[in-house]
């Protein structure tokens, strides 16, 4: 096994002494569940343990990604706090802490990892396709209730969206407002990207048990502030696949790159069969990412879906005022890669694309 990086090393090093510091004073473990997924075979659980000074829950809590930091928090602070985005990364993790988790007939006992997550594979919970809920247990009694949806056989198509700049806007390549934006008035200072909610909600009511996946490079510190926006915003419920910003055991940063080419790899494989709608923004590297999956298993993926950013924008994020995969190819293998500013553009412009498909079949077989 490969030596980690010094990173990873020195990353441990801090967050075990600031753990030991912590215990000390009576801090203890403090579990939260995310939104987990699966098939009738298998389920993934997601979870982070970190270290805190509320006292343990009991069974019957469900996730706190609704919840402000602070138990005790009246509603006018608990708004104060919500805005104050830098407190989700003021954490300390319960390092390898043991938990046990249940779900349906499945019970196991394991530990998180170096940065207290938790992302288990269970398997034999003999639950049919619908809504349920997983149990988790830290090894201080403290208790969460996380949901999981096992995904029905028959549904063939699935929906993956990035969240930044496609589902909400973040000025991400406008780096000092996208830093005052998660760190000091995250929550609220977010606006909605126009007709994305519709176009999810559309498509999620024309294919009724099509999973919709939020997979983003962002931090899990930030699933309480993302699980609010999209629900007051009236996203389809749905999974977040987020990602941690500490070290790893390879260097010094993590490449949201490759985290989302893992997601989406890793969902063919939870899913085989299954076709994809993708949908992202060009203002980073959505479409070059999208293209290379599609590139590479062009029969799972049904169409990309691409939110366009202003000229201006495409400057401050890297310099020229087009699009990064403008500059290269744009053979997909036959899949549509459309792009608008919104999402009523989009949904506008699908439409017509299948429909353009479905004129072209006649046609091909009476060949």
């Amino acid at each position: 096994m490969a030596r980690p990086h010094i990173a990873a090393v020195l990353e441990d090093k801090v967050f075990g002494r600031v753990e030991k510091v912590l215990r000390r004073r009576g801090w203890q473990e403090r579990l939260h569940g995310y939104t987990g997924y699966g098939s009738a075979e298998q389920a993934r659980i997601l979870a982070r343990v970190l270290l805190s000074r509320s006292e343990p829950r009991q069974a019957g809590t469900l996730r706190d990604e609704e919840e402000p930091d602070d138990d005790d928090a009246q509603p006018a602070e608990a708004i104060y706090q919500a805005l104050r985005g830098w407190r989700h990364f003021v954490t300390a993790p319960a390092l390898n802490a043991p938990v046990s988790v249940t779900l349906g007939e499945a019970r196991l006992e394991c530990r998180v990892d170096r940065g207290g997550y938790l992302d288990l594979d269970v398997s034999g919970h003999g639950l049919e396709p619908g809504w349920h809920t997983a149990e988790i247990r830290a090894g201080n009694g403290d208790t969460v209730e996380a949901p999981v949806r096992i995904m029905d056989p028959a549904v063939e198509i699935g929906l993956v969206s990035d969240i930044d700049d496609t589902v909400m806007v973040t000025h991400l390549p406008r780096l000092f407002i996208a830093a005052w934006n998660t760190f000091f008035r995250q929550e609220f200072a977010r606006e909605v990207v126009p007709g994305m909610a519709a176009l999810f909600r559309s498509l999620v009511a024309e294919r009724p048990g099509m999973p919709v996946f939020y997979l983003s490079t962002g931090a899990w510190n930030t699933a309480p502030t993302l699980t609010r926006f999209l629900r007051r915003n009236n996203y389809p419920e749905g999974p977040l696949l987020l990602t941690d910003w500490g070290a790893t055991n390879t260097g010094w940063f993590r490449s949201g790159q490759q985290h989302k080419s893992h997601e989406l790899h890793r969902l063919l494989r939870d899913f085989p069969g299954m076709r994809w709608i993708l949908v992202g923004d060009d203002g980073q590297h959505d479409p070059t990412i999208y293209g290379e999956f599609s590139q590479q298993h062009p029969e799972a993926v049904e169409a990309v879906l691409i939110r366009q950013l202003t000229t201006a924008q495409q400057m401050l994020s890297h310099g020229l005022p087009i699009a990064n995969d403008e500059l290269l190819g744009k053979d997909y293998f036959g899949v549509p890669m459309l792009r608008a500013p919104d999402g009523f553009s989009l949904h506008r412009i699908l439409a017509v694309s299948r429909q353009r498909l479905a004129d072209l079949r006649p046609r091909t077989s009476h060949a």
